[in-house]
């Protein structure tokens, strides 16, 4: 038998003894899922924070030439690094925070708190580029973390894989868009500026319209105001599956008395295990290649003779329709079967790019423009399948309720280091090794992910978060 835990409002939590009994009776209550739209306006309105990250993640990659003219350092590969990399490291500290923040202050309020040097940062940019560049670095590492724990939070389960994938469209517009509004910047002096002050408007947007969307039940239930956390499931979920919800809440809190997570519980504890899948599963993501591919497709791209603004429009669209079709088999095919696809085809499409730098050096120009837009399109496209969507969705499923937060932010910084690293040396490795080792360690990475995916990631497809947690629950 479970202990109660002493500091809740029981009012609105049933007895222990009663909690078979009505789970029995809410059975087909959950059966017929809660009505979809009623949580959708403010999972709408947290992926704005996607579309944020999505756009400063892609702001510099048609500018960069103009920036780098600008400020007096135009062919120097570690200043145009750092002009990438700088944001990372930013994103990195607020990563860090994220767990702490979020758990500290609630989902709501650290959605603003990633708005706010959002929107100091892309002003201060006009003037001191890598001072502004840090501060905007620190929204976007606070906002993907926060942005699945609240998405995972207050979906029903039957749409939570979609609702998820919501964020992964978002990230795909805010990089479209960065690209499109960096098209005039070649004819037009100063434009680069421009590109950098217009992301104010949507963080903006953020900061007043969390003011009226629900918290976190489960975040609620933490700080033991359970009759908060059922109201706001009333407004996510109507009125017939809330007892259920609240009996999930129950049984997953049940135990877990104390609030304190140290890092050692997240690097050998008892959920060392889950940390470590969705740490390596970052890890992965970040070392496939992705983000050398979105900030450095124009150079690719124009090496083989293709337009920079075609370039990025074609990168936006296989991004946002690789993200569509994930929306659209989330829920019907599940998380694992996404992943798994997703990382092999990434590795075909790398082995393609080292094929076109093989015809390259032989000279055989048609052919490497075909095998080098052709595989940088298929990547991005079976990147956006799975690779892209599915940690950011997965790791808030499969971790505790009592870790969720922190473990995020664990794992988030895990990505955001090796992101850093990748922004800042991608074009010295090009350099240096070719783009045929380059291309072909790129390759090996994604056949390694495929094999890890296969091992250790389970399916979450339909299944609640208190089922997930019982599934992994540690024995012993």
């Amino acid at each position: 038998m479970y202990k109660r835990m002493p500091s809740r409002d029981h009012s609105a939590v049933v007895d222990v003894e009663e909690s078979s009994a009505l789970l029995q009776n809410s059975a087909d209550v959950e059966t017929t899922n809660p009505s979809w739209w009623l949580s959708f306006p403010h999972v709408i309105v947290a992926t704005i924070s996607s579309f944020l990250f999505g756009y400063h993640l892609g702001v510099v990659n048609e500018p960069l030439e103009s920036i780098s003219l600008d400020l007096g350092f135009s062919g120097n590969t570690l200043a145009e690094g750092l002009v990438v990399s700088t944001c990372l490291g930013g994103a990195l500290i607020g990563s860090l925070f994220s767990g702490w923040i979020a758990d500290g202050f609630g989902r709501r309020r650290a959605f603003q708190l990633c708005a706010l040097p959002m929107i100091i940062g892309a002003s201060t940019s006009l003037a001191g580029m890598l001072i502004g560049r840090f501060l905007v670095g620190t929204g976007m590492g606070l906002g993907p973390p926060v942005a699945a724990l609240y998405v995972t939070e207050v979906s029903p389960a039957s749409v939570r894989g979609t609702y998820g994938s919501f964020i992964q469209i978002a990230t795909c517009l805010g990089l479209m868009a960065a690209l499109l509004i960096g098209i005039p910047v070649k004819e037009i002096a100063g434009w680069w500026r421009i590109c950098f002050w217009i992301s104010t408007i949507p963080a903006g947007f953020l900061a007043f319209a969390m003011m009226f969307c629900a918290e976190s039940p489960h975040w609620l239930y933490k700080q033991g105001r359970s009759a908060d956390a059922e109201a706001e499931f009333e407004r996510l979920l109507g009125g017939s599956p809330v007892k259920y919800a609240m009996v999930e809440l129950s049984k997953l809190d049940r135990g877990d008395e104390a609030d304190t997570v140290k890092l050692s519980e997240l690097l050998y504890g008892r959920h060392f295990r889950v940390v470590y899948i969705g740490a390596t599963l970052f890890a992965l993501q970040q070392l496939s290649g992705i983000n050398a591919v979105f900030y450095f497709s124009s150079s690719v791209f124009k090496s083989a003779g293709v337009p920079s603004d075609i370039a990025n429009v074609l990168i936006g669209v296989a991004n946002l329709s690789g993200s569509i079709i994930a929306m659209l088999l989330m829920d019907k095919l599940g998380r694992k079967v996404l992943l798994l696809w997703s990382f092999f085809g990434m590795t075909i499409s790398m082995v393609l790019q080292v094929a076109a730098a093989n015809t390259y050096v032989s000279g055989s120009g048609s052919l490497y423009l075909w095998l080098s837009v052709g595989g940088m399109l298929m990547f991005v496209l079976t990147f956006a399948l799975g690779a892209g969507p599915v940690p950011g969705l997965l790791l808030p499923e499969i971790f505790p309720s009592r870790i969720r937060a922190k473990a995020m932010a664990f794992c988030m910084s895990v990505h955001w280091v090796i992101n850093f690293f990748v922004g800042l040396l991608f074009l010295r490795l090009l350099e240096q090794l070719g783009p045929q080792l380059l291309y072909s360690i790129f390759a090996s990475v994604c056949m390694t992910a495929v094999i890890f995916v296969k091992k250790n990631v389970m399916e979450t497809k339909g299944k609640s978060l208190q089922e997930i947690e019982i599934a992994l629950l540690p024995q012993g």
